[in-house]
């Protein structure tokens, strides 16, 4: 696949043309797991401030996964028999993992983010294995996910989750661990080597040191102890004193603002709007637009919902050139299928999804390693291509075997009111290929070789209308010929082995 070029040169002015069908589509695969016809189609003609303000404010209040019962368990709540506690923790991570995976489907940009700082504040969970832990730290991402940068770097760094994983739980006072101090610069605040040293690193690590407290039984949130808390005076950026945790936060966003507002904001330009934030020379105005969104970053006091509303509004967002240029993650990918097409599913389909995620690269609350999930190019290669190509083979099948009418549903609302009876099969060719691709195929004959998927042997082509074939009889038509779903069945089969499919 070739890969796509930075060229936008639209700025972070407001885009004030109405929206049209491309862009709201292109809205809605950025900022969720993409949308239906209906809610692409309410959508066309409104502005991008407006809509984008409607929807910021729809994902501050949407609702976060409640706790369950098992939140505040520890191993001593687990029957004593171990293969039994095992079974019963699978249970319940099976039950979180379709929870979280609803969340994705159905809060849009909440869990859009939420996601997004998962894979920045990364965890595994195959480290730190309490299904505790895991629940109190998804909530802390949900929780902040628009809300304050400084806040949610200070909550998630005292999750249990966290504190396991980069040894927070290990730093004692007279022995400090520095991996969190130094993940906290490096990947989470500032980026690597930007502004802060090796001794500022060992100094930070004495003053995070304390939280050890684990408790008799495993599973136990991890808390302070006092007598473990280093108390020598630390030396932070230029400043010195007895410092704590809250210190090192209030010294890092005091100090070293414009170096955490820039990383910040690259890394959410590189996701919403494409991979590349500088071409191999360094040029191409998104530093420019890096440097606004940073600029509302800071003077905002660190709210992460100003920036992207800043962004998601701007010309250089709905750009032509920013279309379809990110690839689909698996969660995209079977996600973005299940948004698109309205399909029924359940929580089996769900959790379907996430285990076949995991299969082409993207196991769920398992990012590879603390620098996350590359994405992008990292989501393509011969066996992860494969991989997607048959599992959405597979979910499409159960579809078609479930009900095979809502196949020929989805045509319907593609082509729209006046074309629902149509019987010019290019009509329906062309609005589902514009329906799941984000600009279409890229050559003519990618688009005829559509049209032969949808044209089957069982439907003469002198059935179809006049307009499409001289003499047509019109005898096939959309809304009532029986091959109608097969059709549409065996196009969507197609377009899933096409490589605009695999856009965003």
């Amino acid at each position: 696949m070739e890969y796509f070029v930075n060229c936008n040169t639209s700025t972070l002015a407001p885009y004030n043309t109405p929206l049209d069908e491309v862009r709201v589509a292109h809205l809605y695969r950025r900022l969720g797991f993409s949308a239906s016809v209906q809610t692409v189609n309410a959508g066309i003609g409104q502005s991008a401030i407006s809509l984008v303000d409607n929807l910021v404010d729809q994902a501050i209040a949407a609702t976060l996964i409640p706790p369950p019962e098992w939140a505040d368990w520890t191993d001593a709540n687990y029957p004593a028999d171990d293969e039994q506690a095992g079974q019963m923790r699978r249970t319940q991570l099976r039950e979180y993992s379709t929870s979280y995976g609803n969340a994705l489907l159905d809060n849009n940009l909440l869990d859009r983010m939420s996601f997004f700082w998962s894979n920045h504040f990364v965890t595994q969970l195959e480290v730190y294995n309490c299904n505790q832990f895991l629940y109190y730290y998804i909530n802390c991402l949900q929780r902040n996910a628009l809300g304050n940068f400084k806040t949610l770097t200070s909550e998630v760094g005292l999750t249990s989750a966290m504190l396991y994983y980069l040894d927070g739980a290990r730093n004692r006072g007279n022995n400090p661990n520095e991996n969190y101090a130094r993940e906290l610069y490096e990947l989470f605040t500032m980026g690597e080597g930007n502004n802060y040293t090796e001794q500022d690193i060992i100094e930070t690590a004495k003053a995070l040191s304390g939280y050890t407290e684990r408790g008799e039984e495993g599973c136990t949130q991890v808390t302070f102890d006092p007598t473990e808390f280093n108390t020598d005076n630390k030396t932070i950026f230029g400043q010195t004193g007895n410092w704590g945790y809250d210190d090192v936060i209030n010294i890092l966003f005091n100090e070293r603002a414009n170096e955490t507002a820039w990383f910040i904001c690259k890394k959410l330009y590189e996701f919403f709007v494409h991979p590349d934030s500088t071409d191999e020379e360094g040029n191409g105005i998104a530093p420019q637009i890096i440097d606004g969104m940073a600029q509302t970053f800071i003077s905002s006091g660190f709210e992460i919902a100003p920036v992207i509303r800043q962004l998601l509004k701007s010309q250089h967002f709905f750009d032509e050139t920013a279309i379809g240029v990110i690839i689909k993650s698996p969660f995209d990918l079977y996600f973005n299928l299940l948004k698109e097409t309205s399909f029924s599913y359940d929580d089996t389909t769900v959790l379907n999804m996430i285990d076949s995620a995991s299969l082409i690269g993207q196991e769920l609350f398992n990012p590879p390693e603390v620098e996350g999930w590359q994405r992008d190019r990292q989501w393509i290669n011969t066996n992860f291509m494969i991989g997607r190509w048959l599992t959405t083979e597979v979910f499409l099948e159960r579809f078609f075997q479930n009900d095979p009418e809502q196949f020929r549903n989805l045509a319907m609302d593609a082509v729209g009111p006046a074309d629902s009876n149509t019987s010019n099969p290019e009509i329906v060719v062309r609005a589902l290929v514009n329906k799941f691709t984000p600009k279409g195929l890229l050559t003519d004959a990618d688009f005829d070789r559509a049209m032969d998927a949808f044209k089957i042997d069982d439907v003469p082509e002198d059935y179809y209308s006049p307009d499409y074939y001289p003499g047509g009889t019109g005898q096939w038509m959309l809304q009532f010929a029986e091959e109608s779903p097969t059709q549409i069945y065996i196009l969507l089969r197609h377009l899933s082995r096409e490589p605009e499919f695999q856009l965003k």
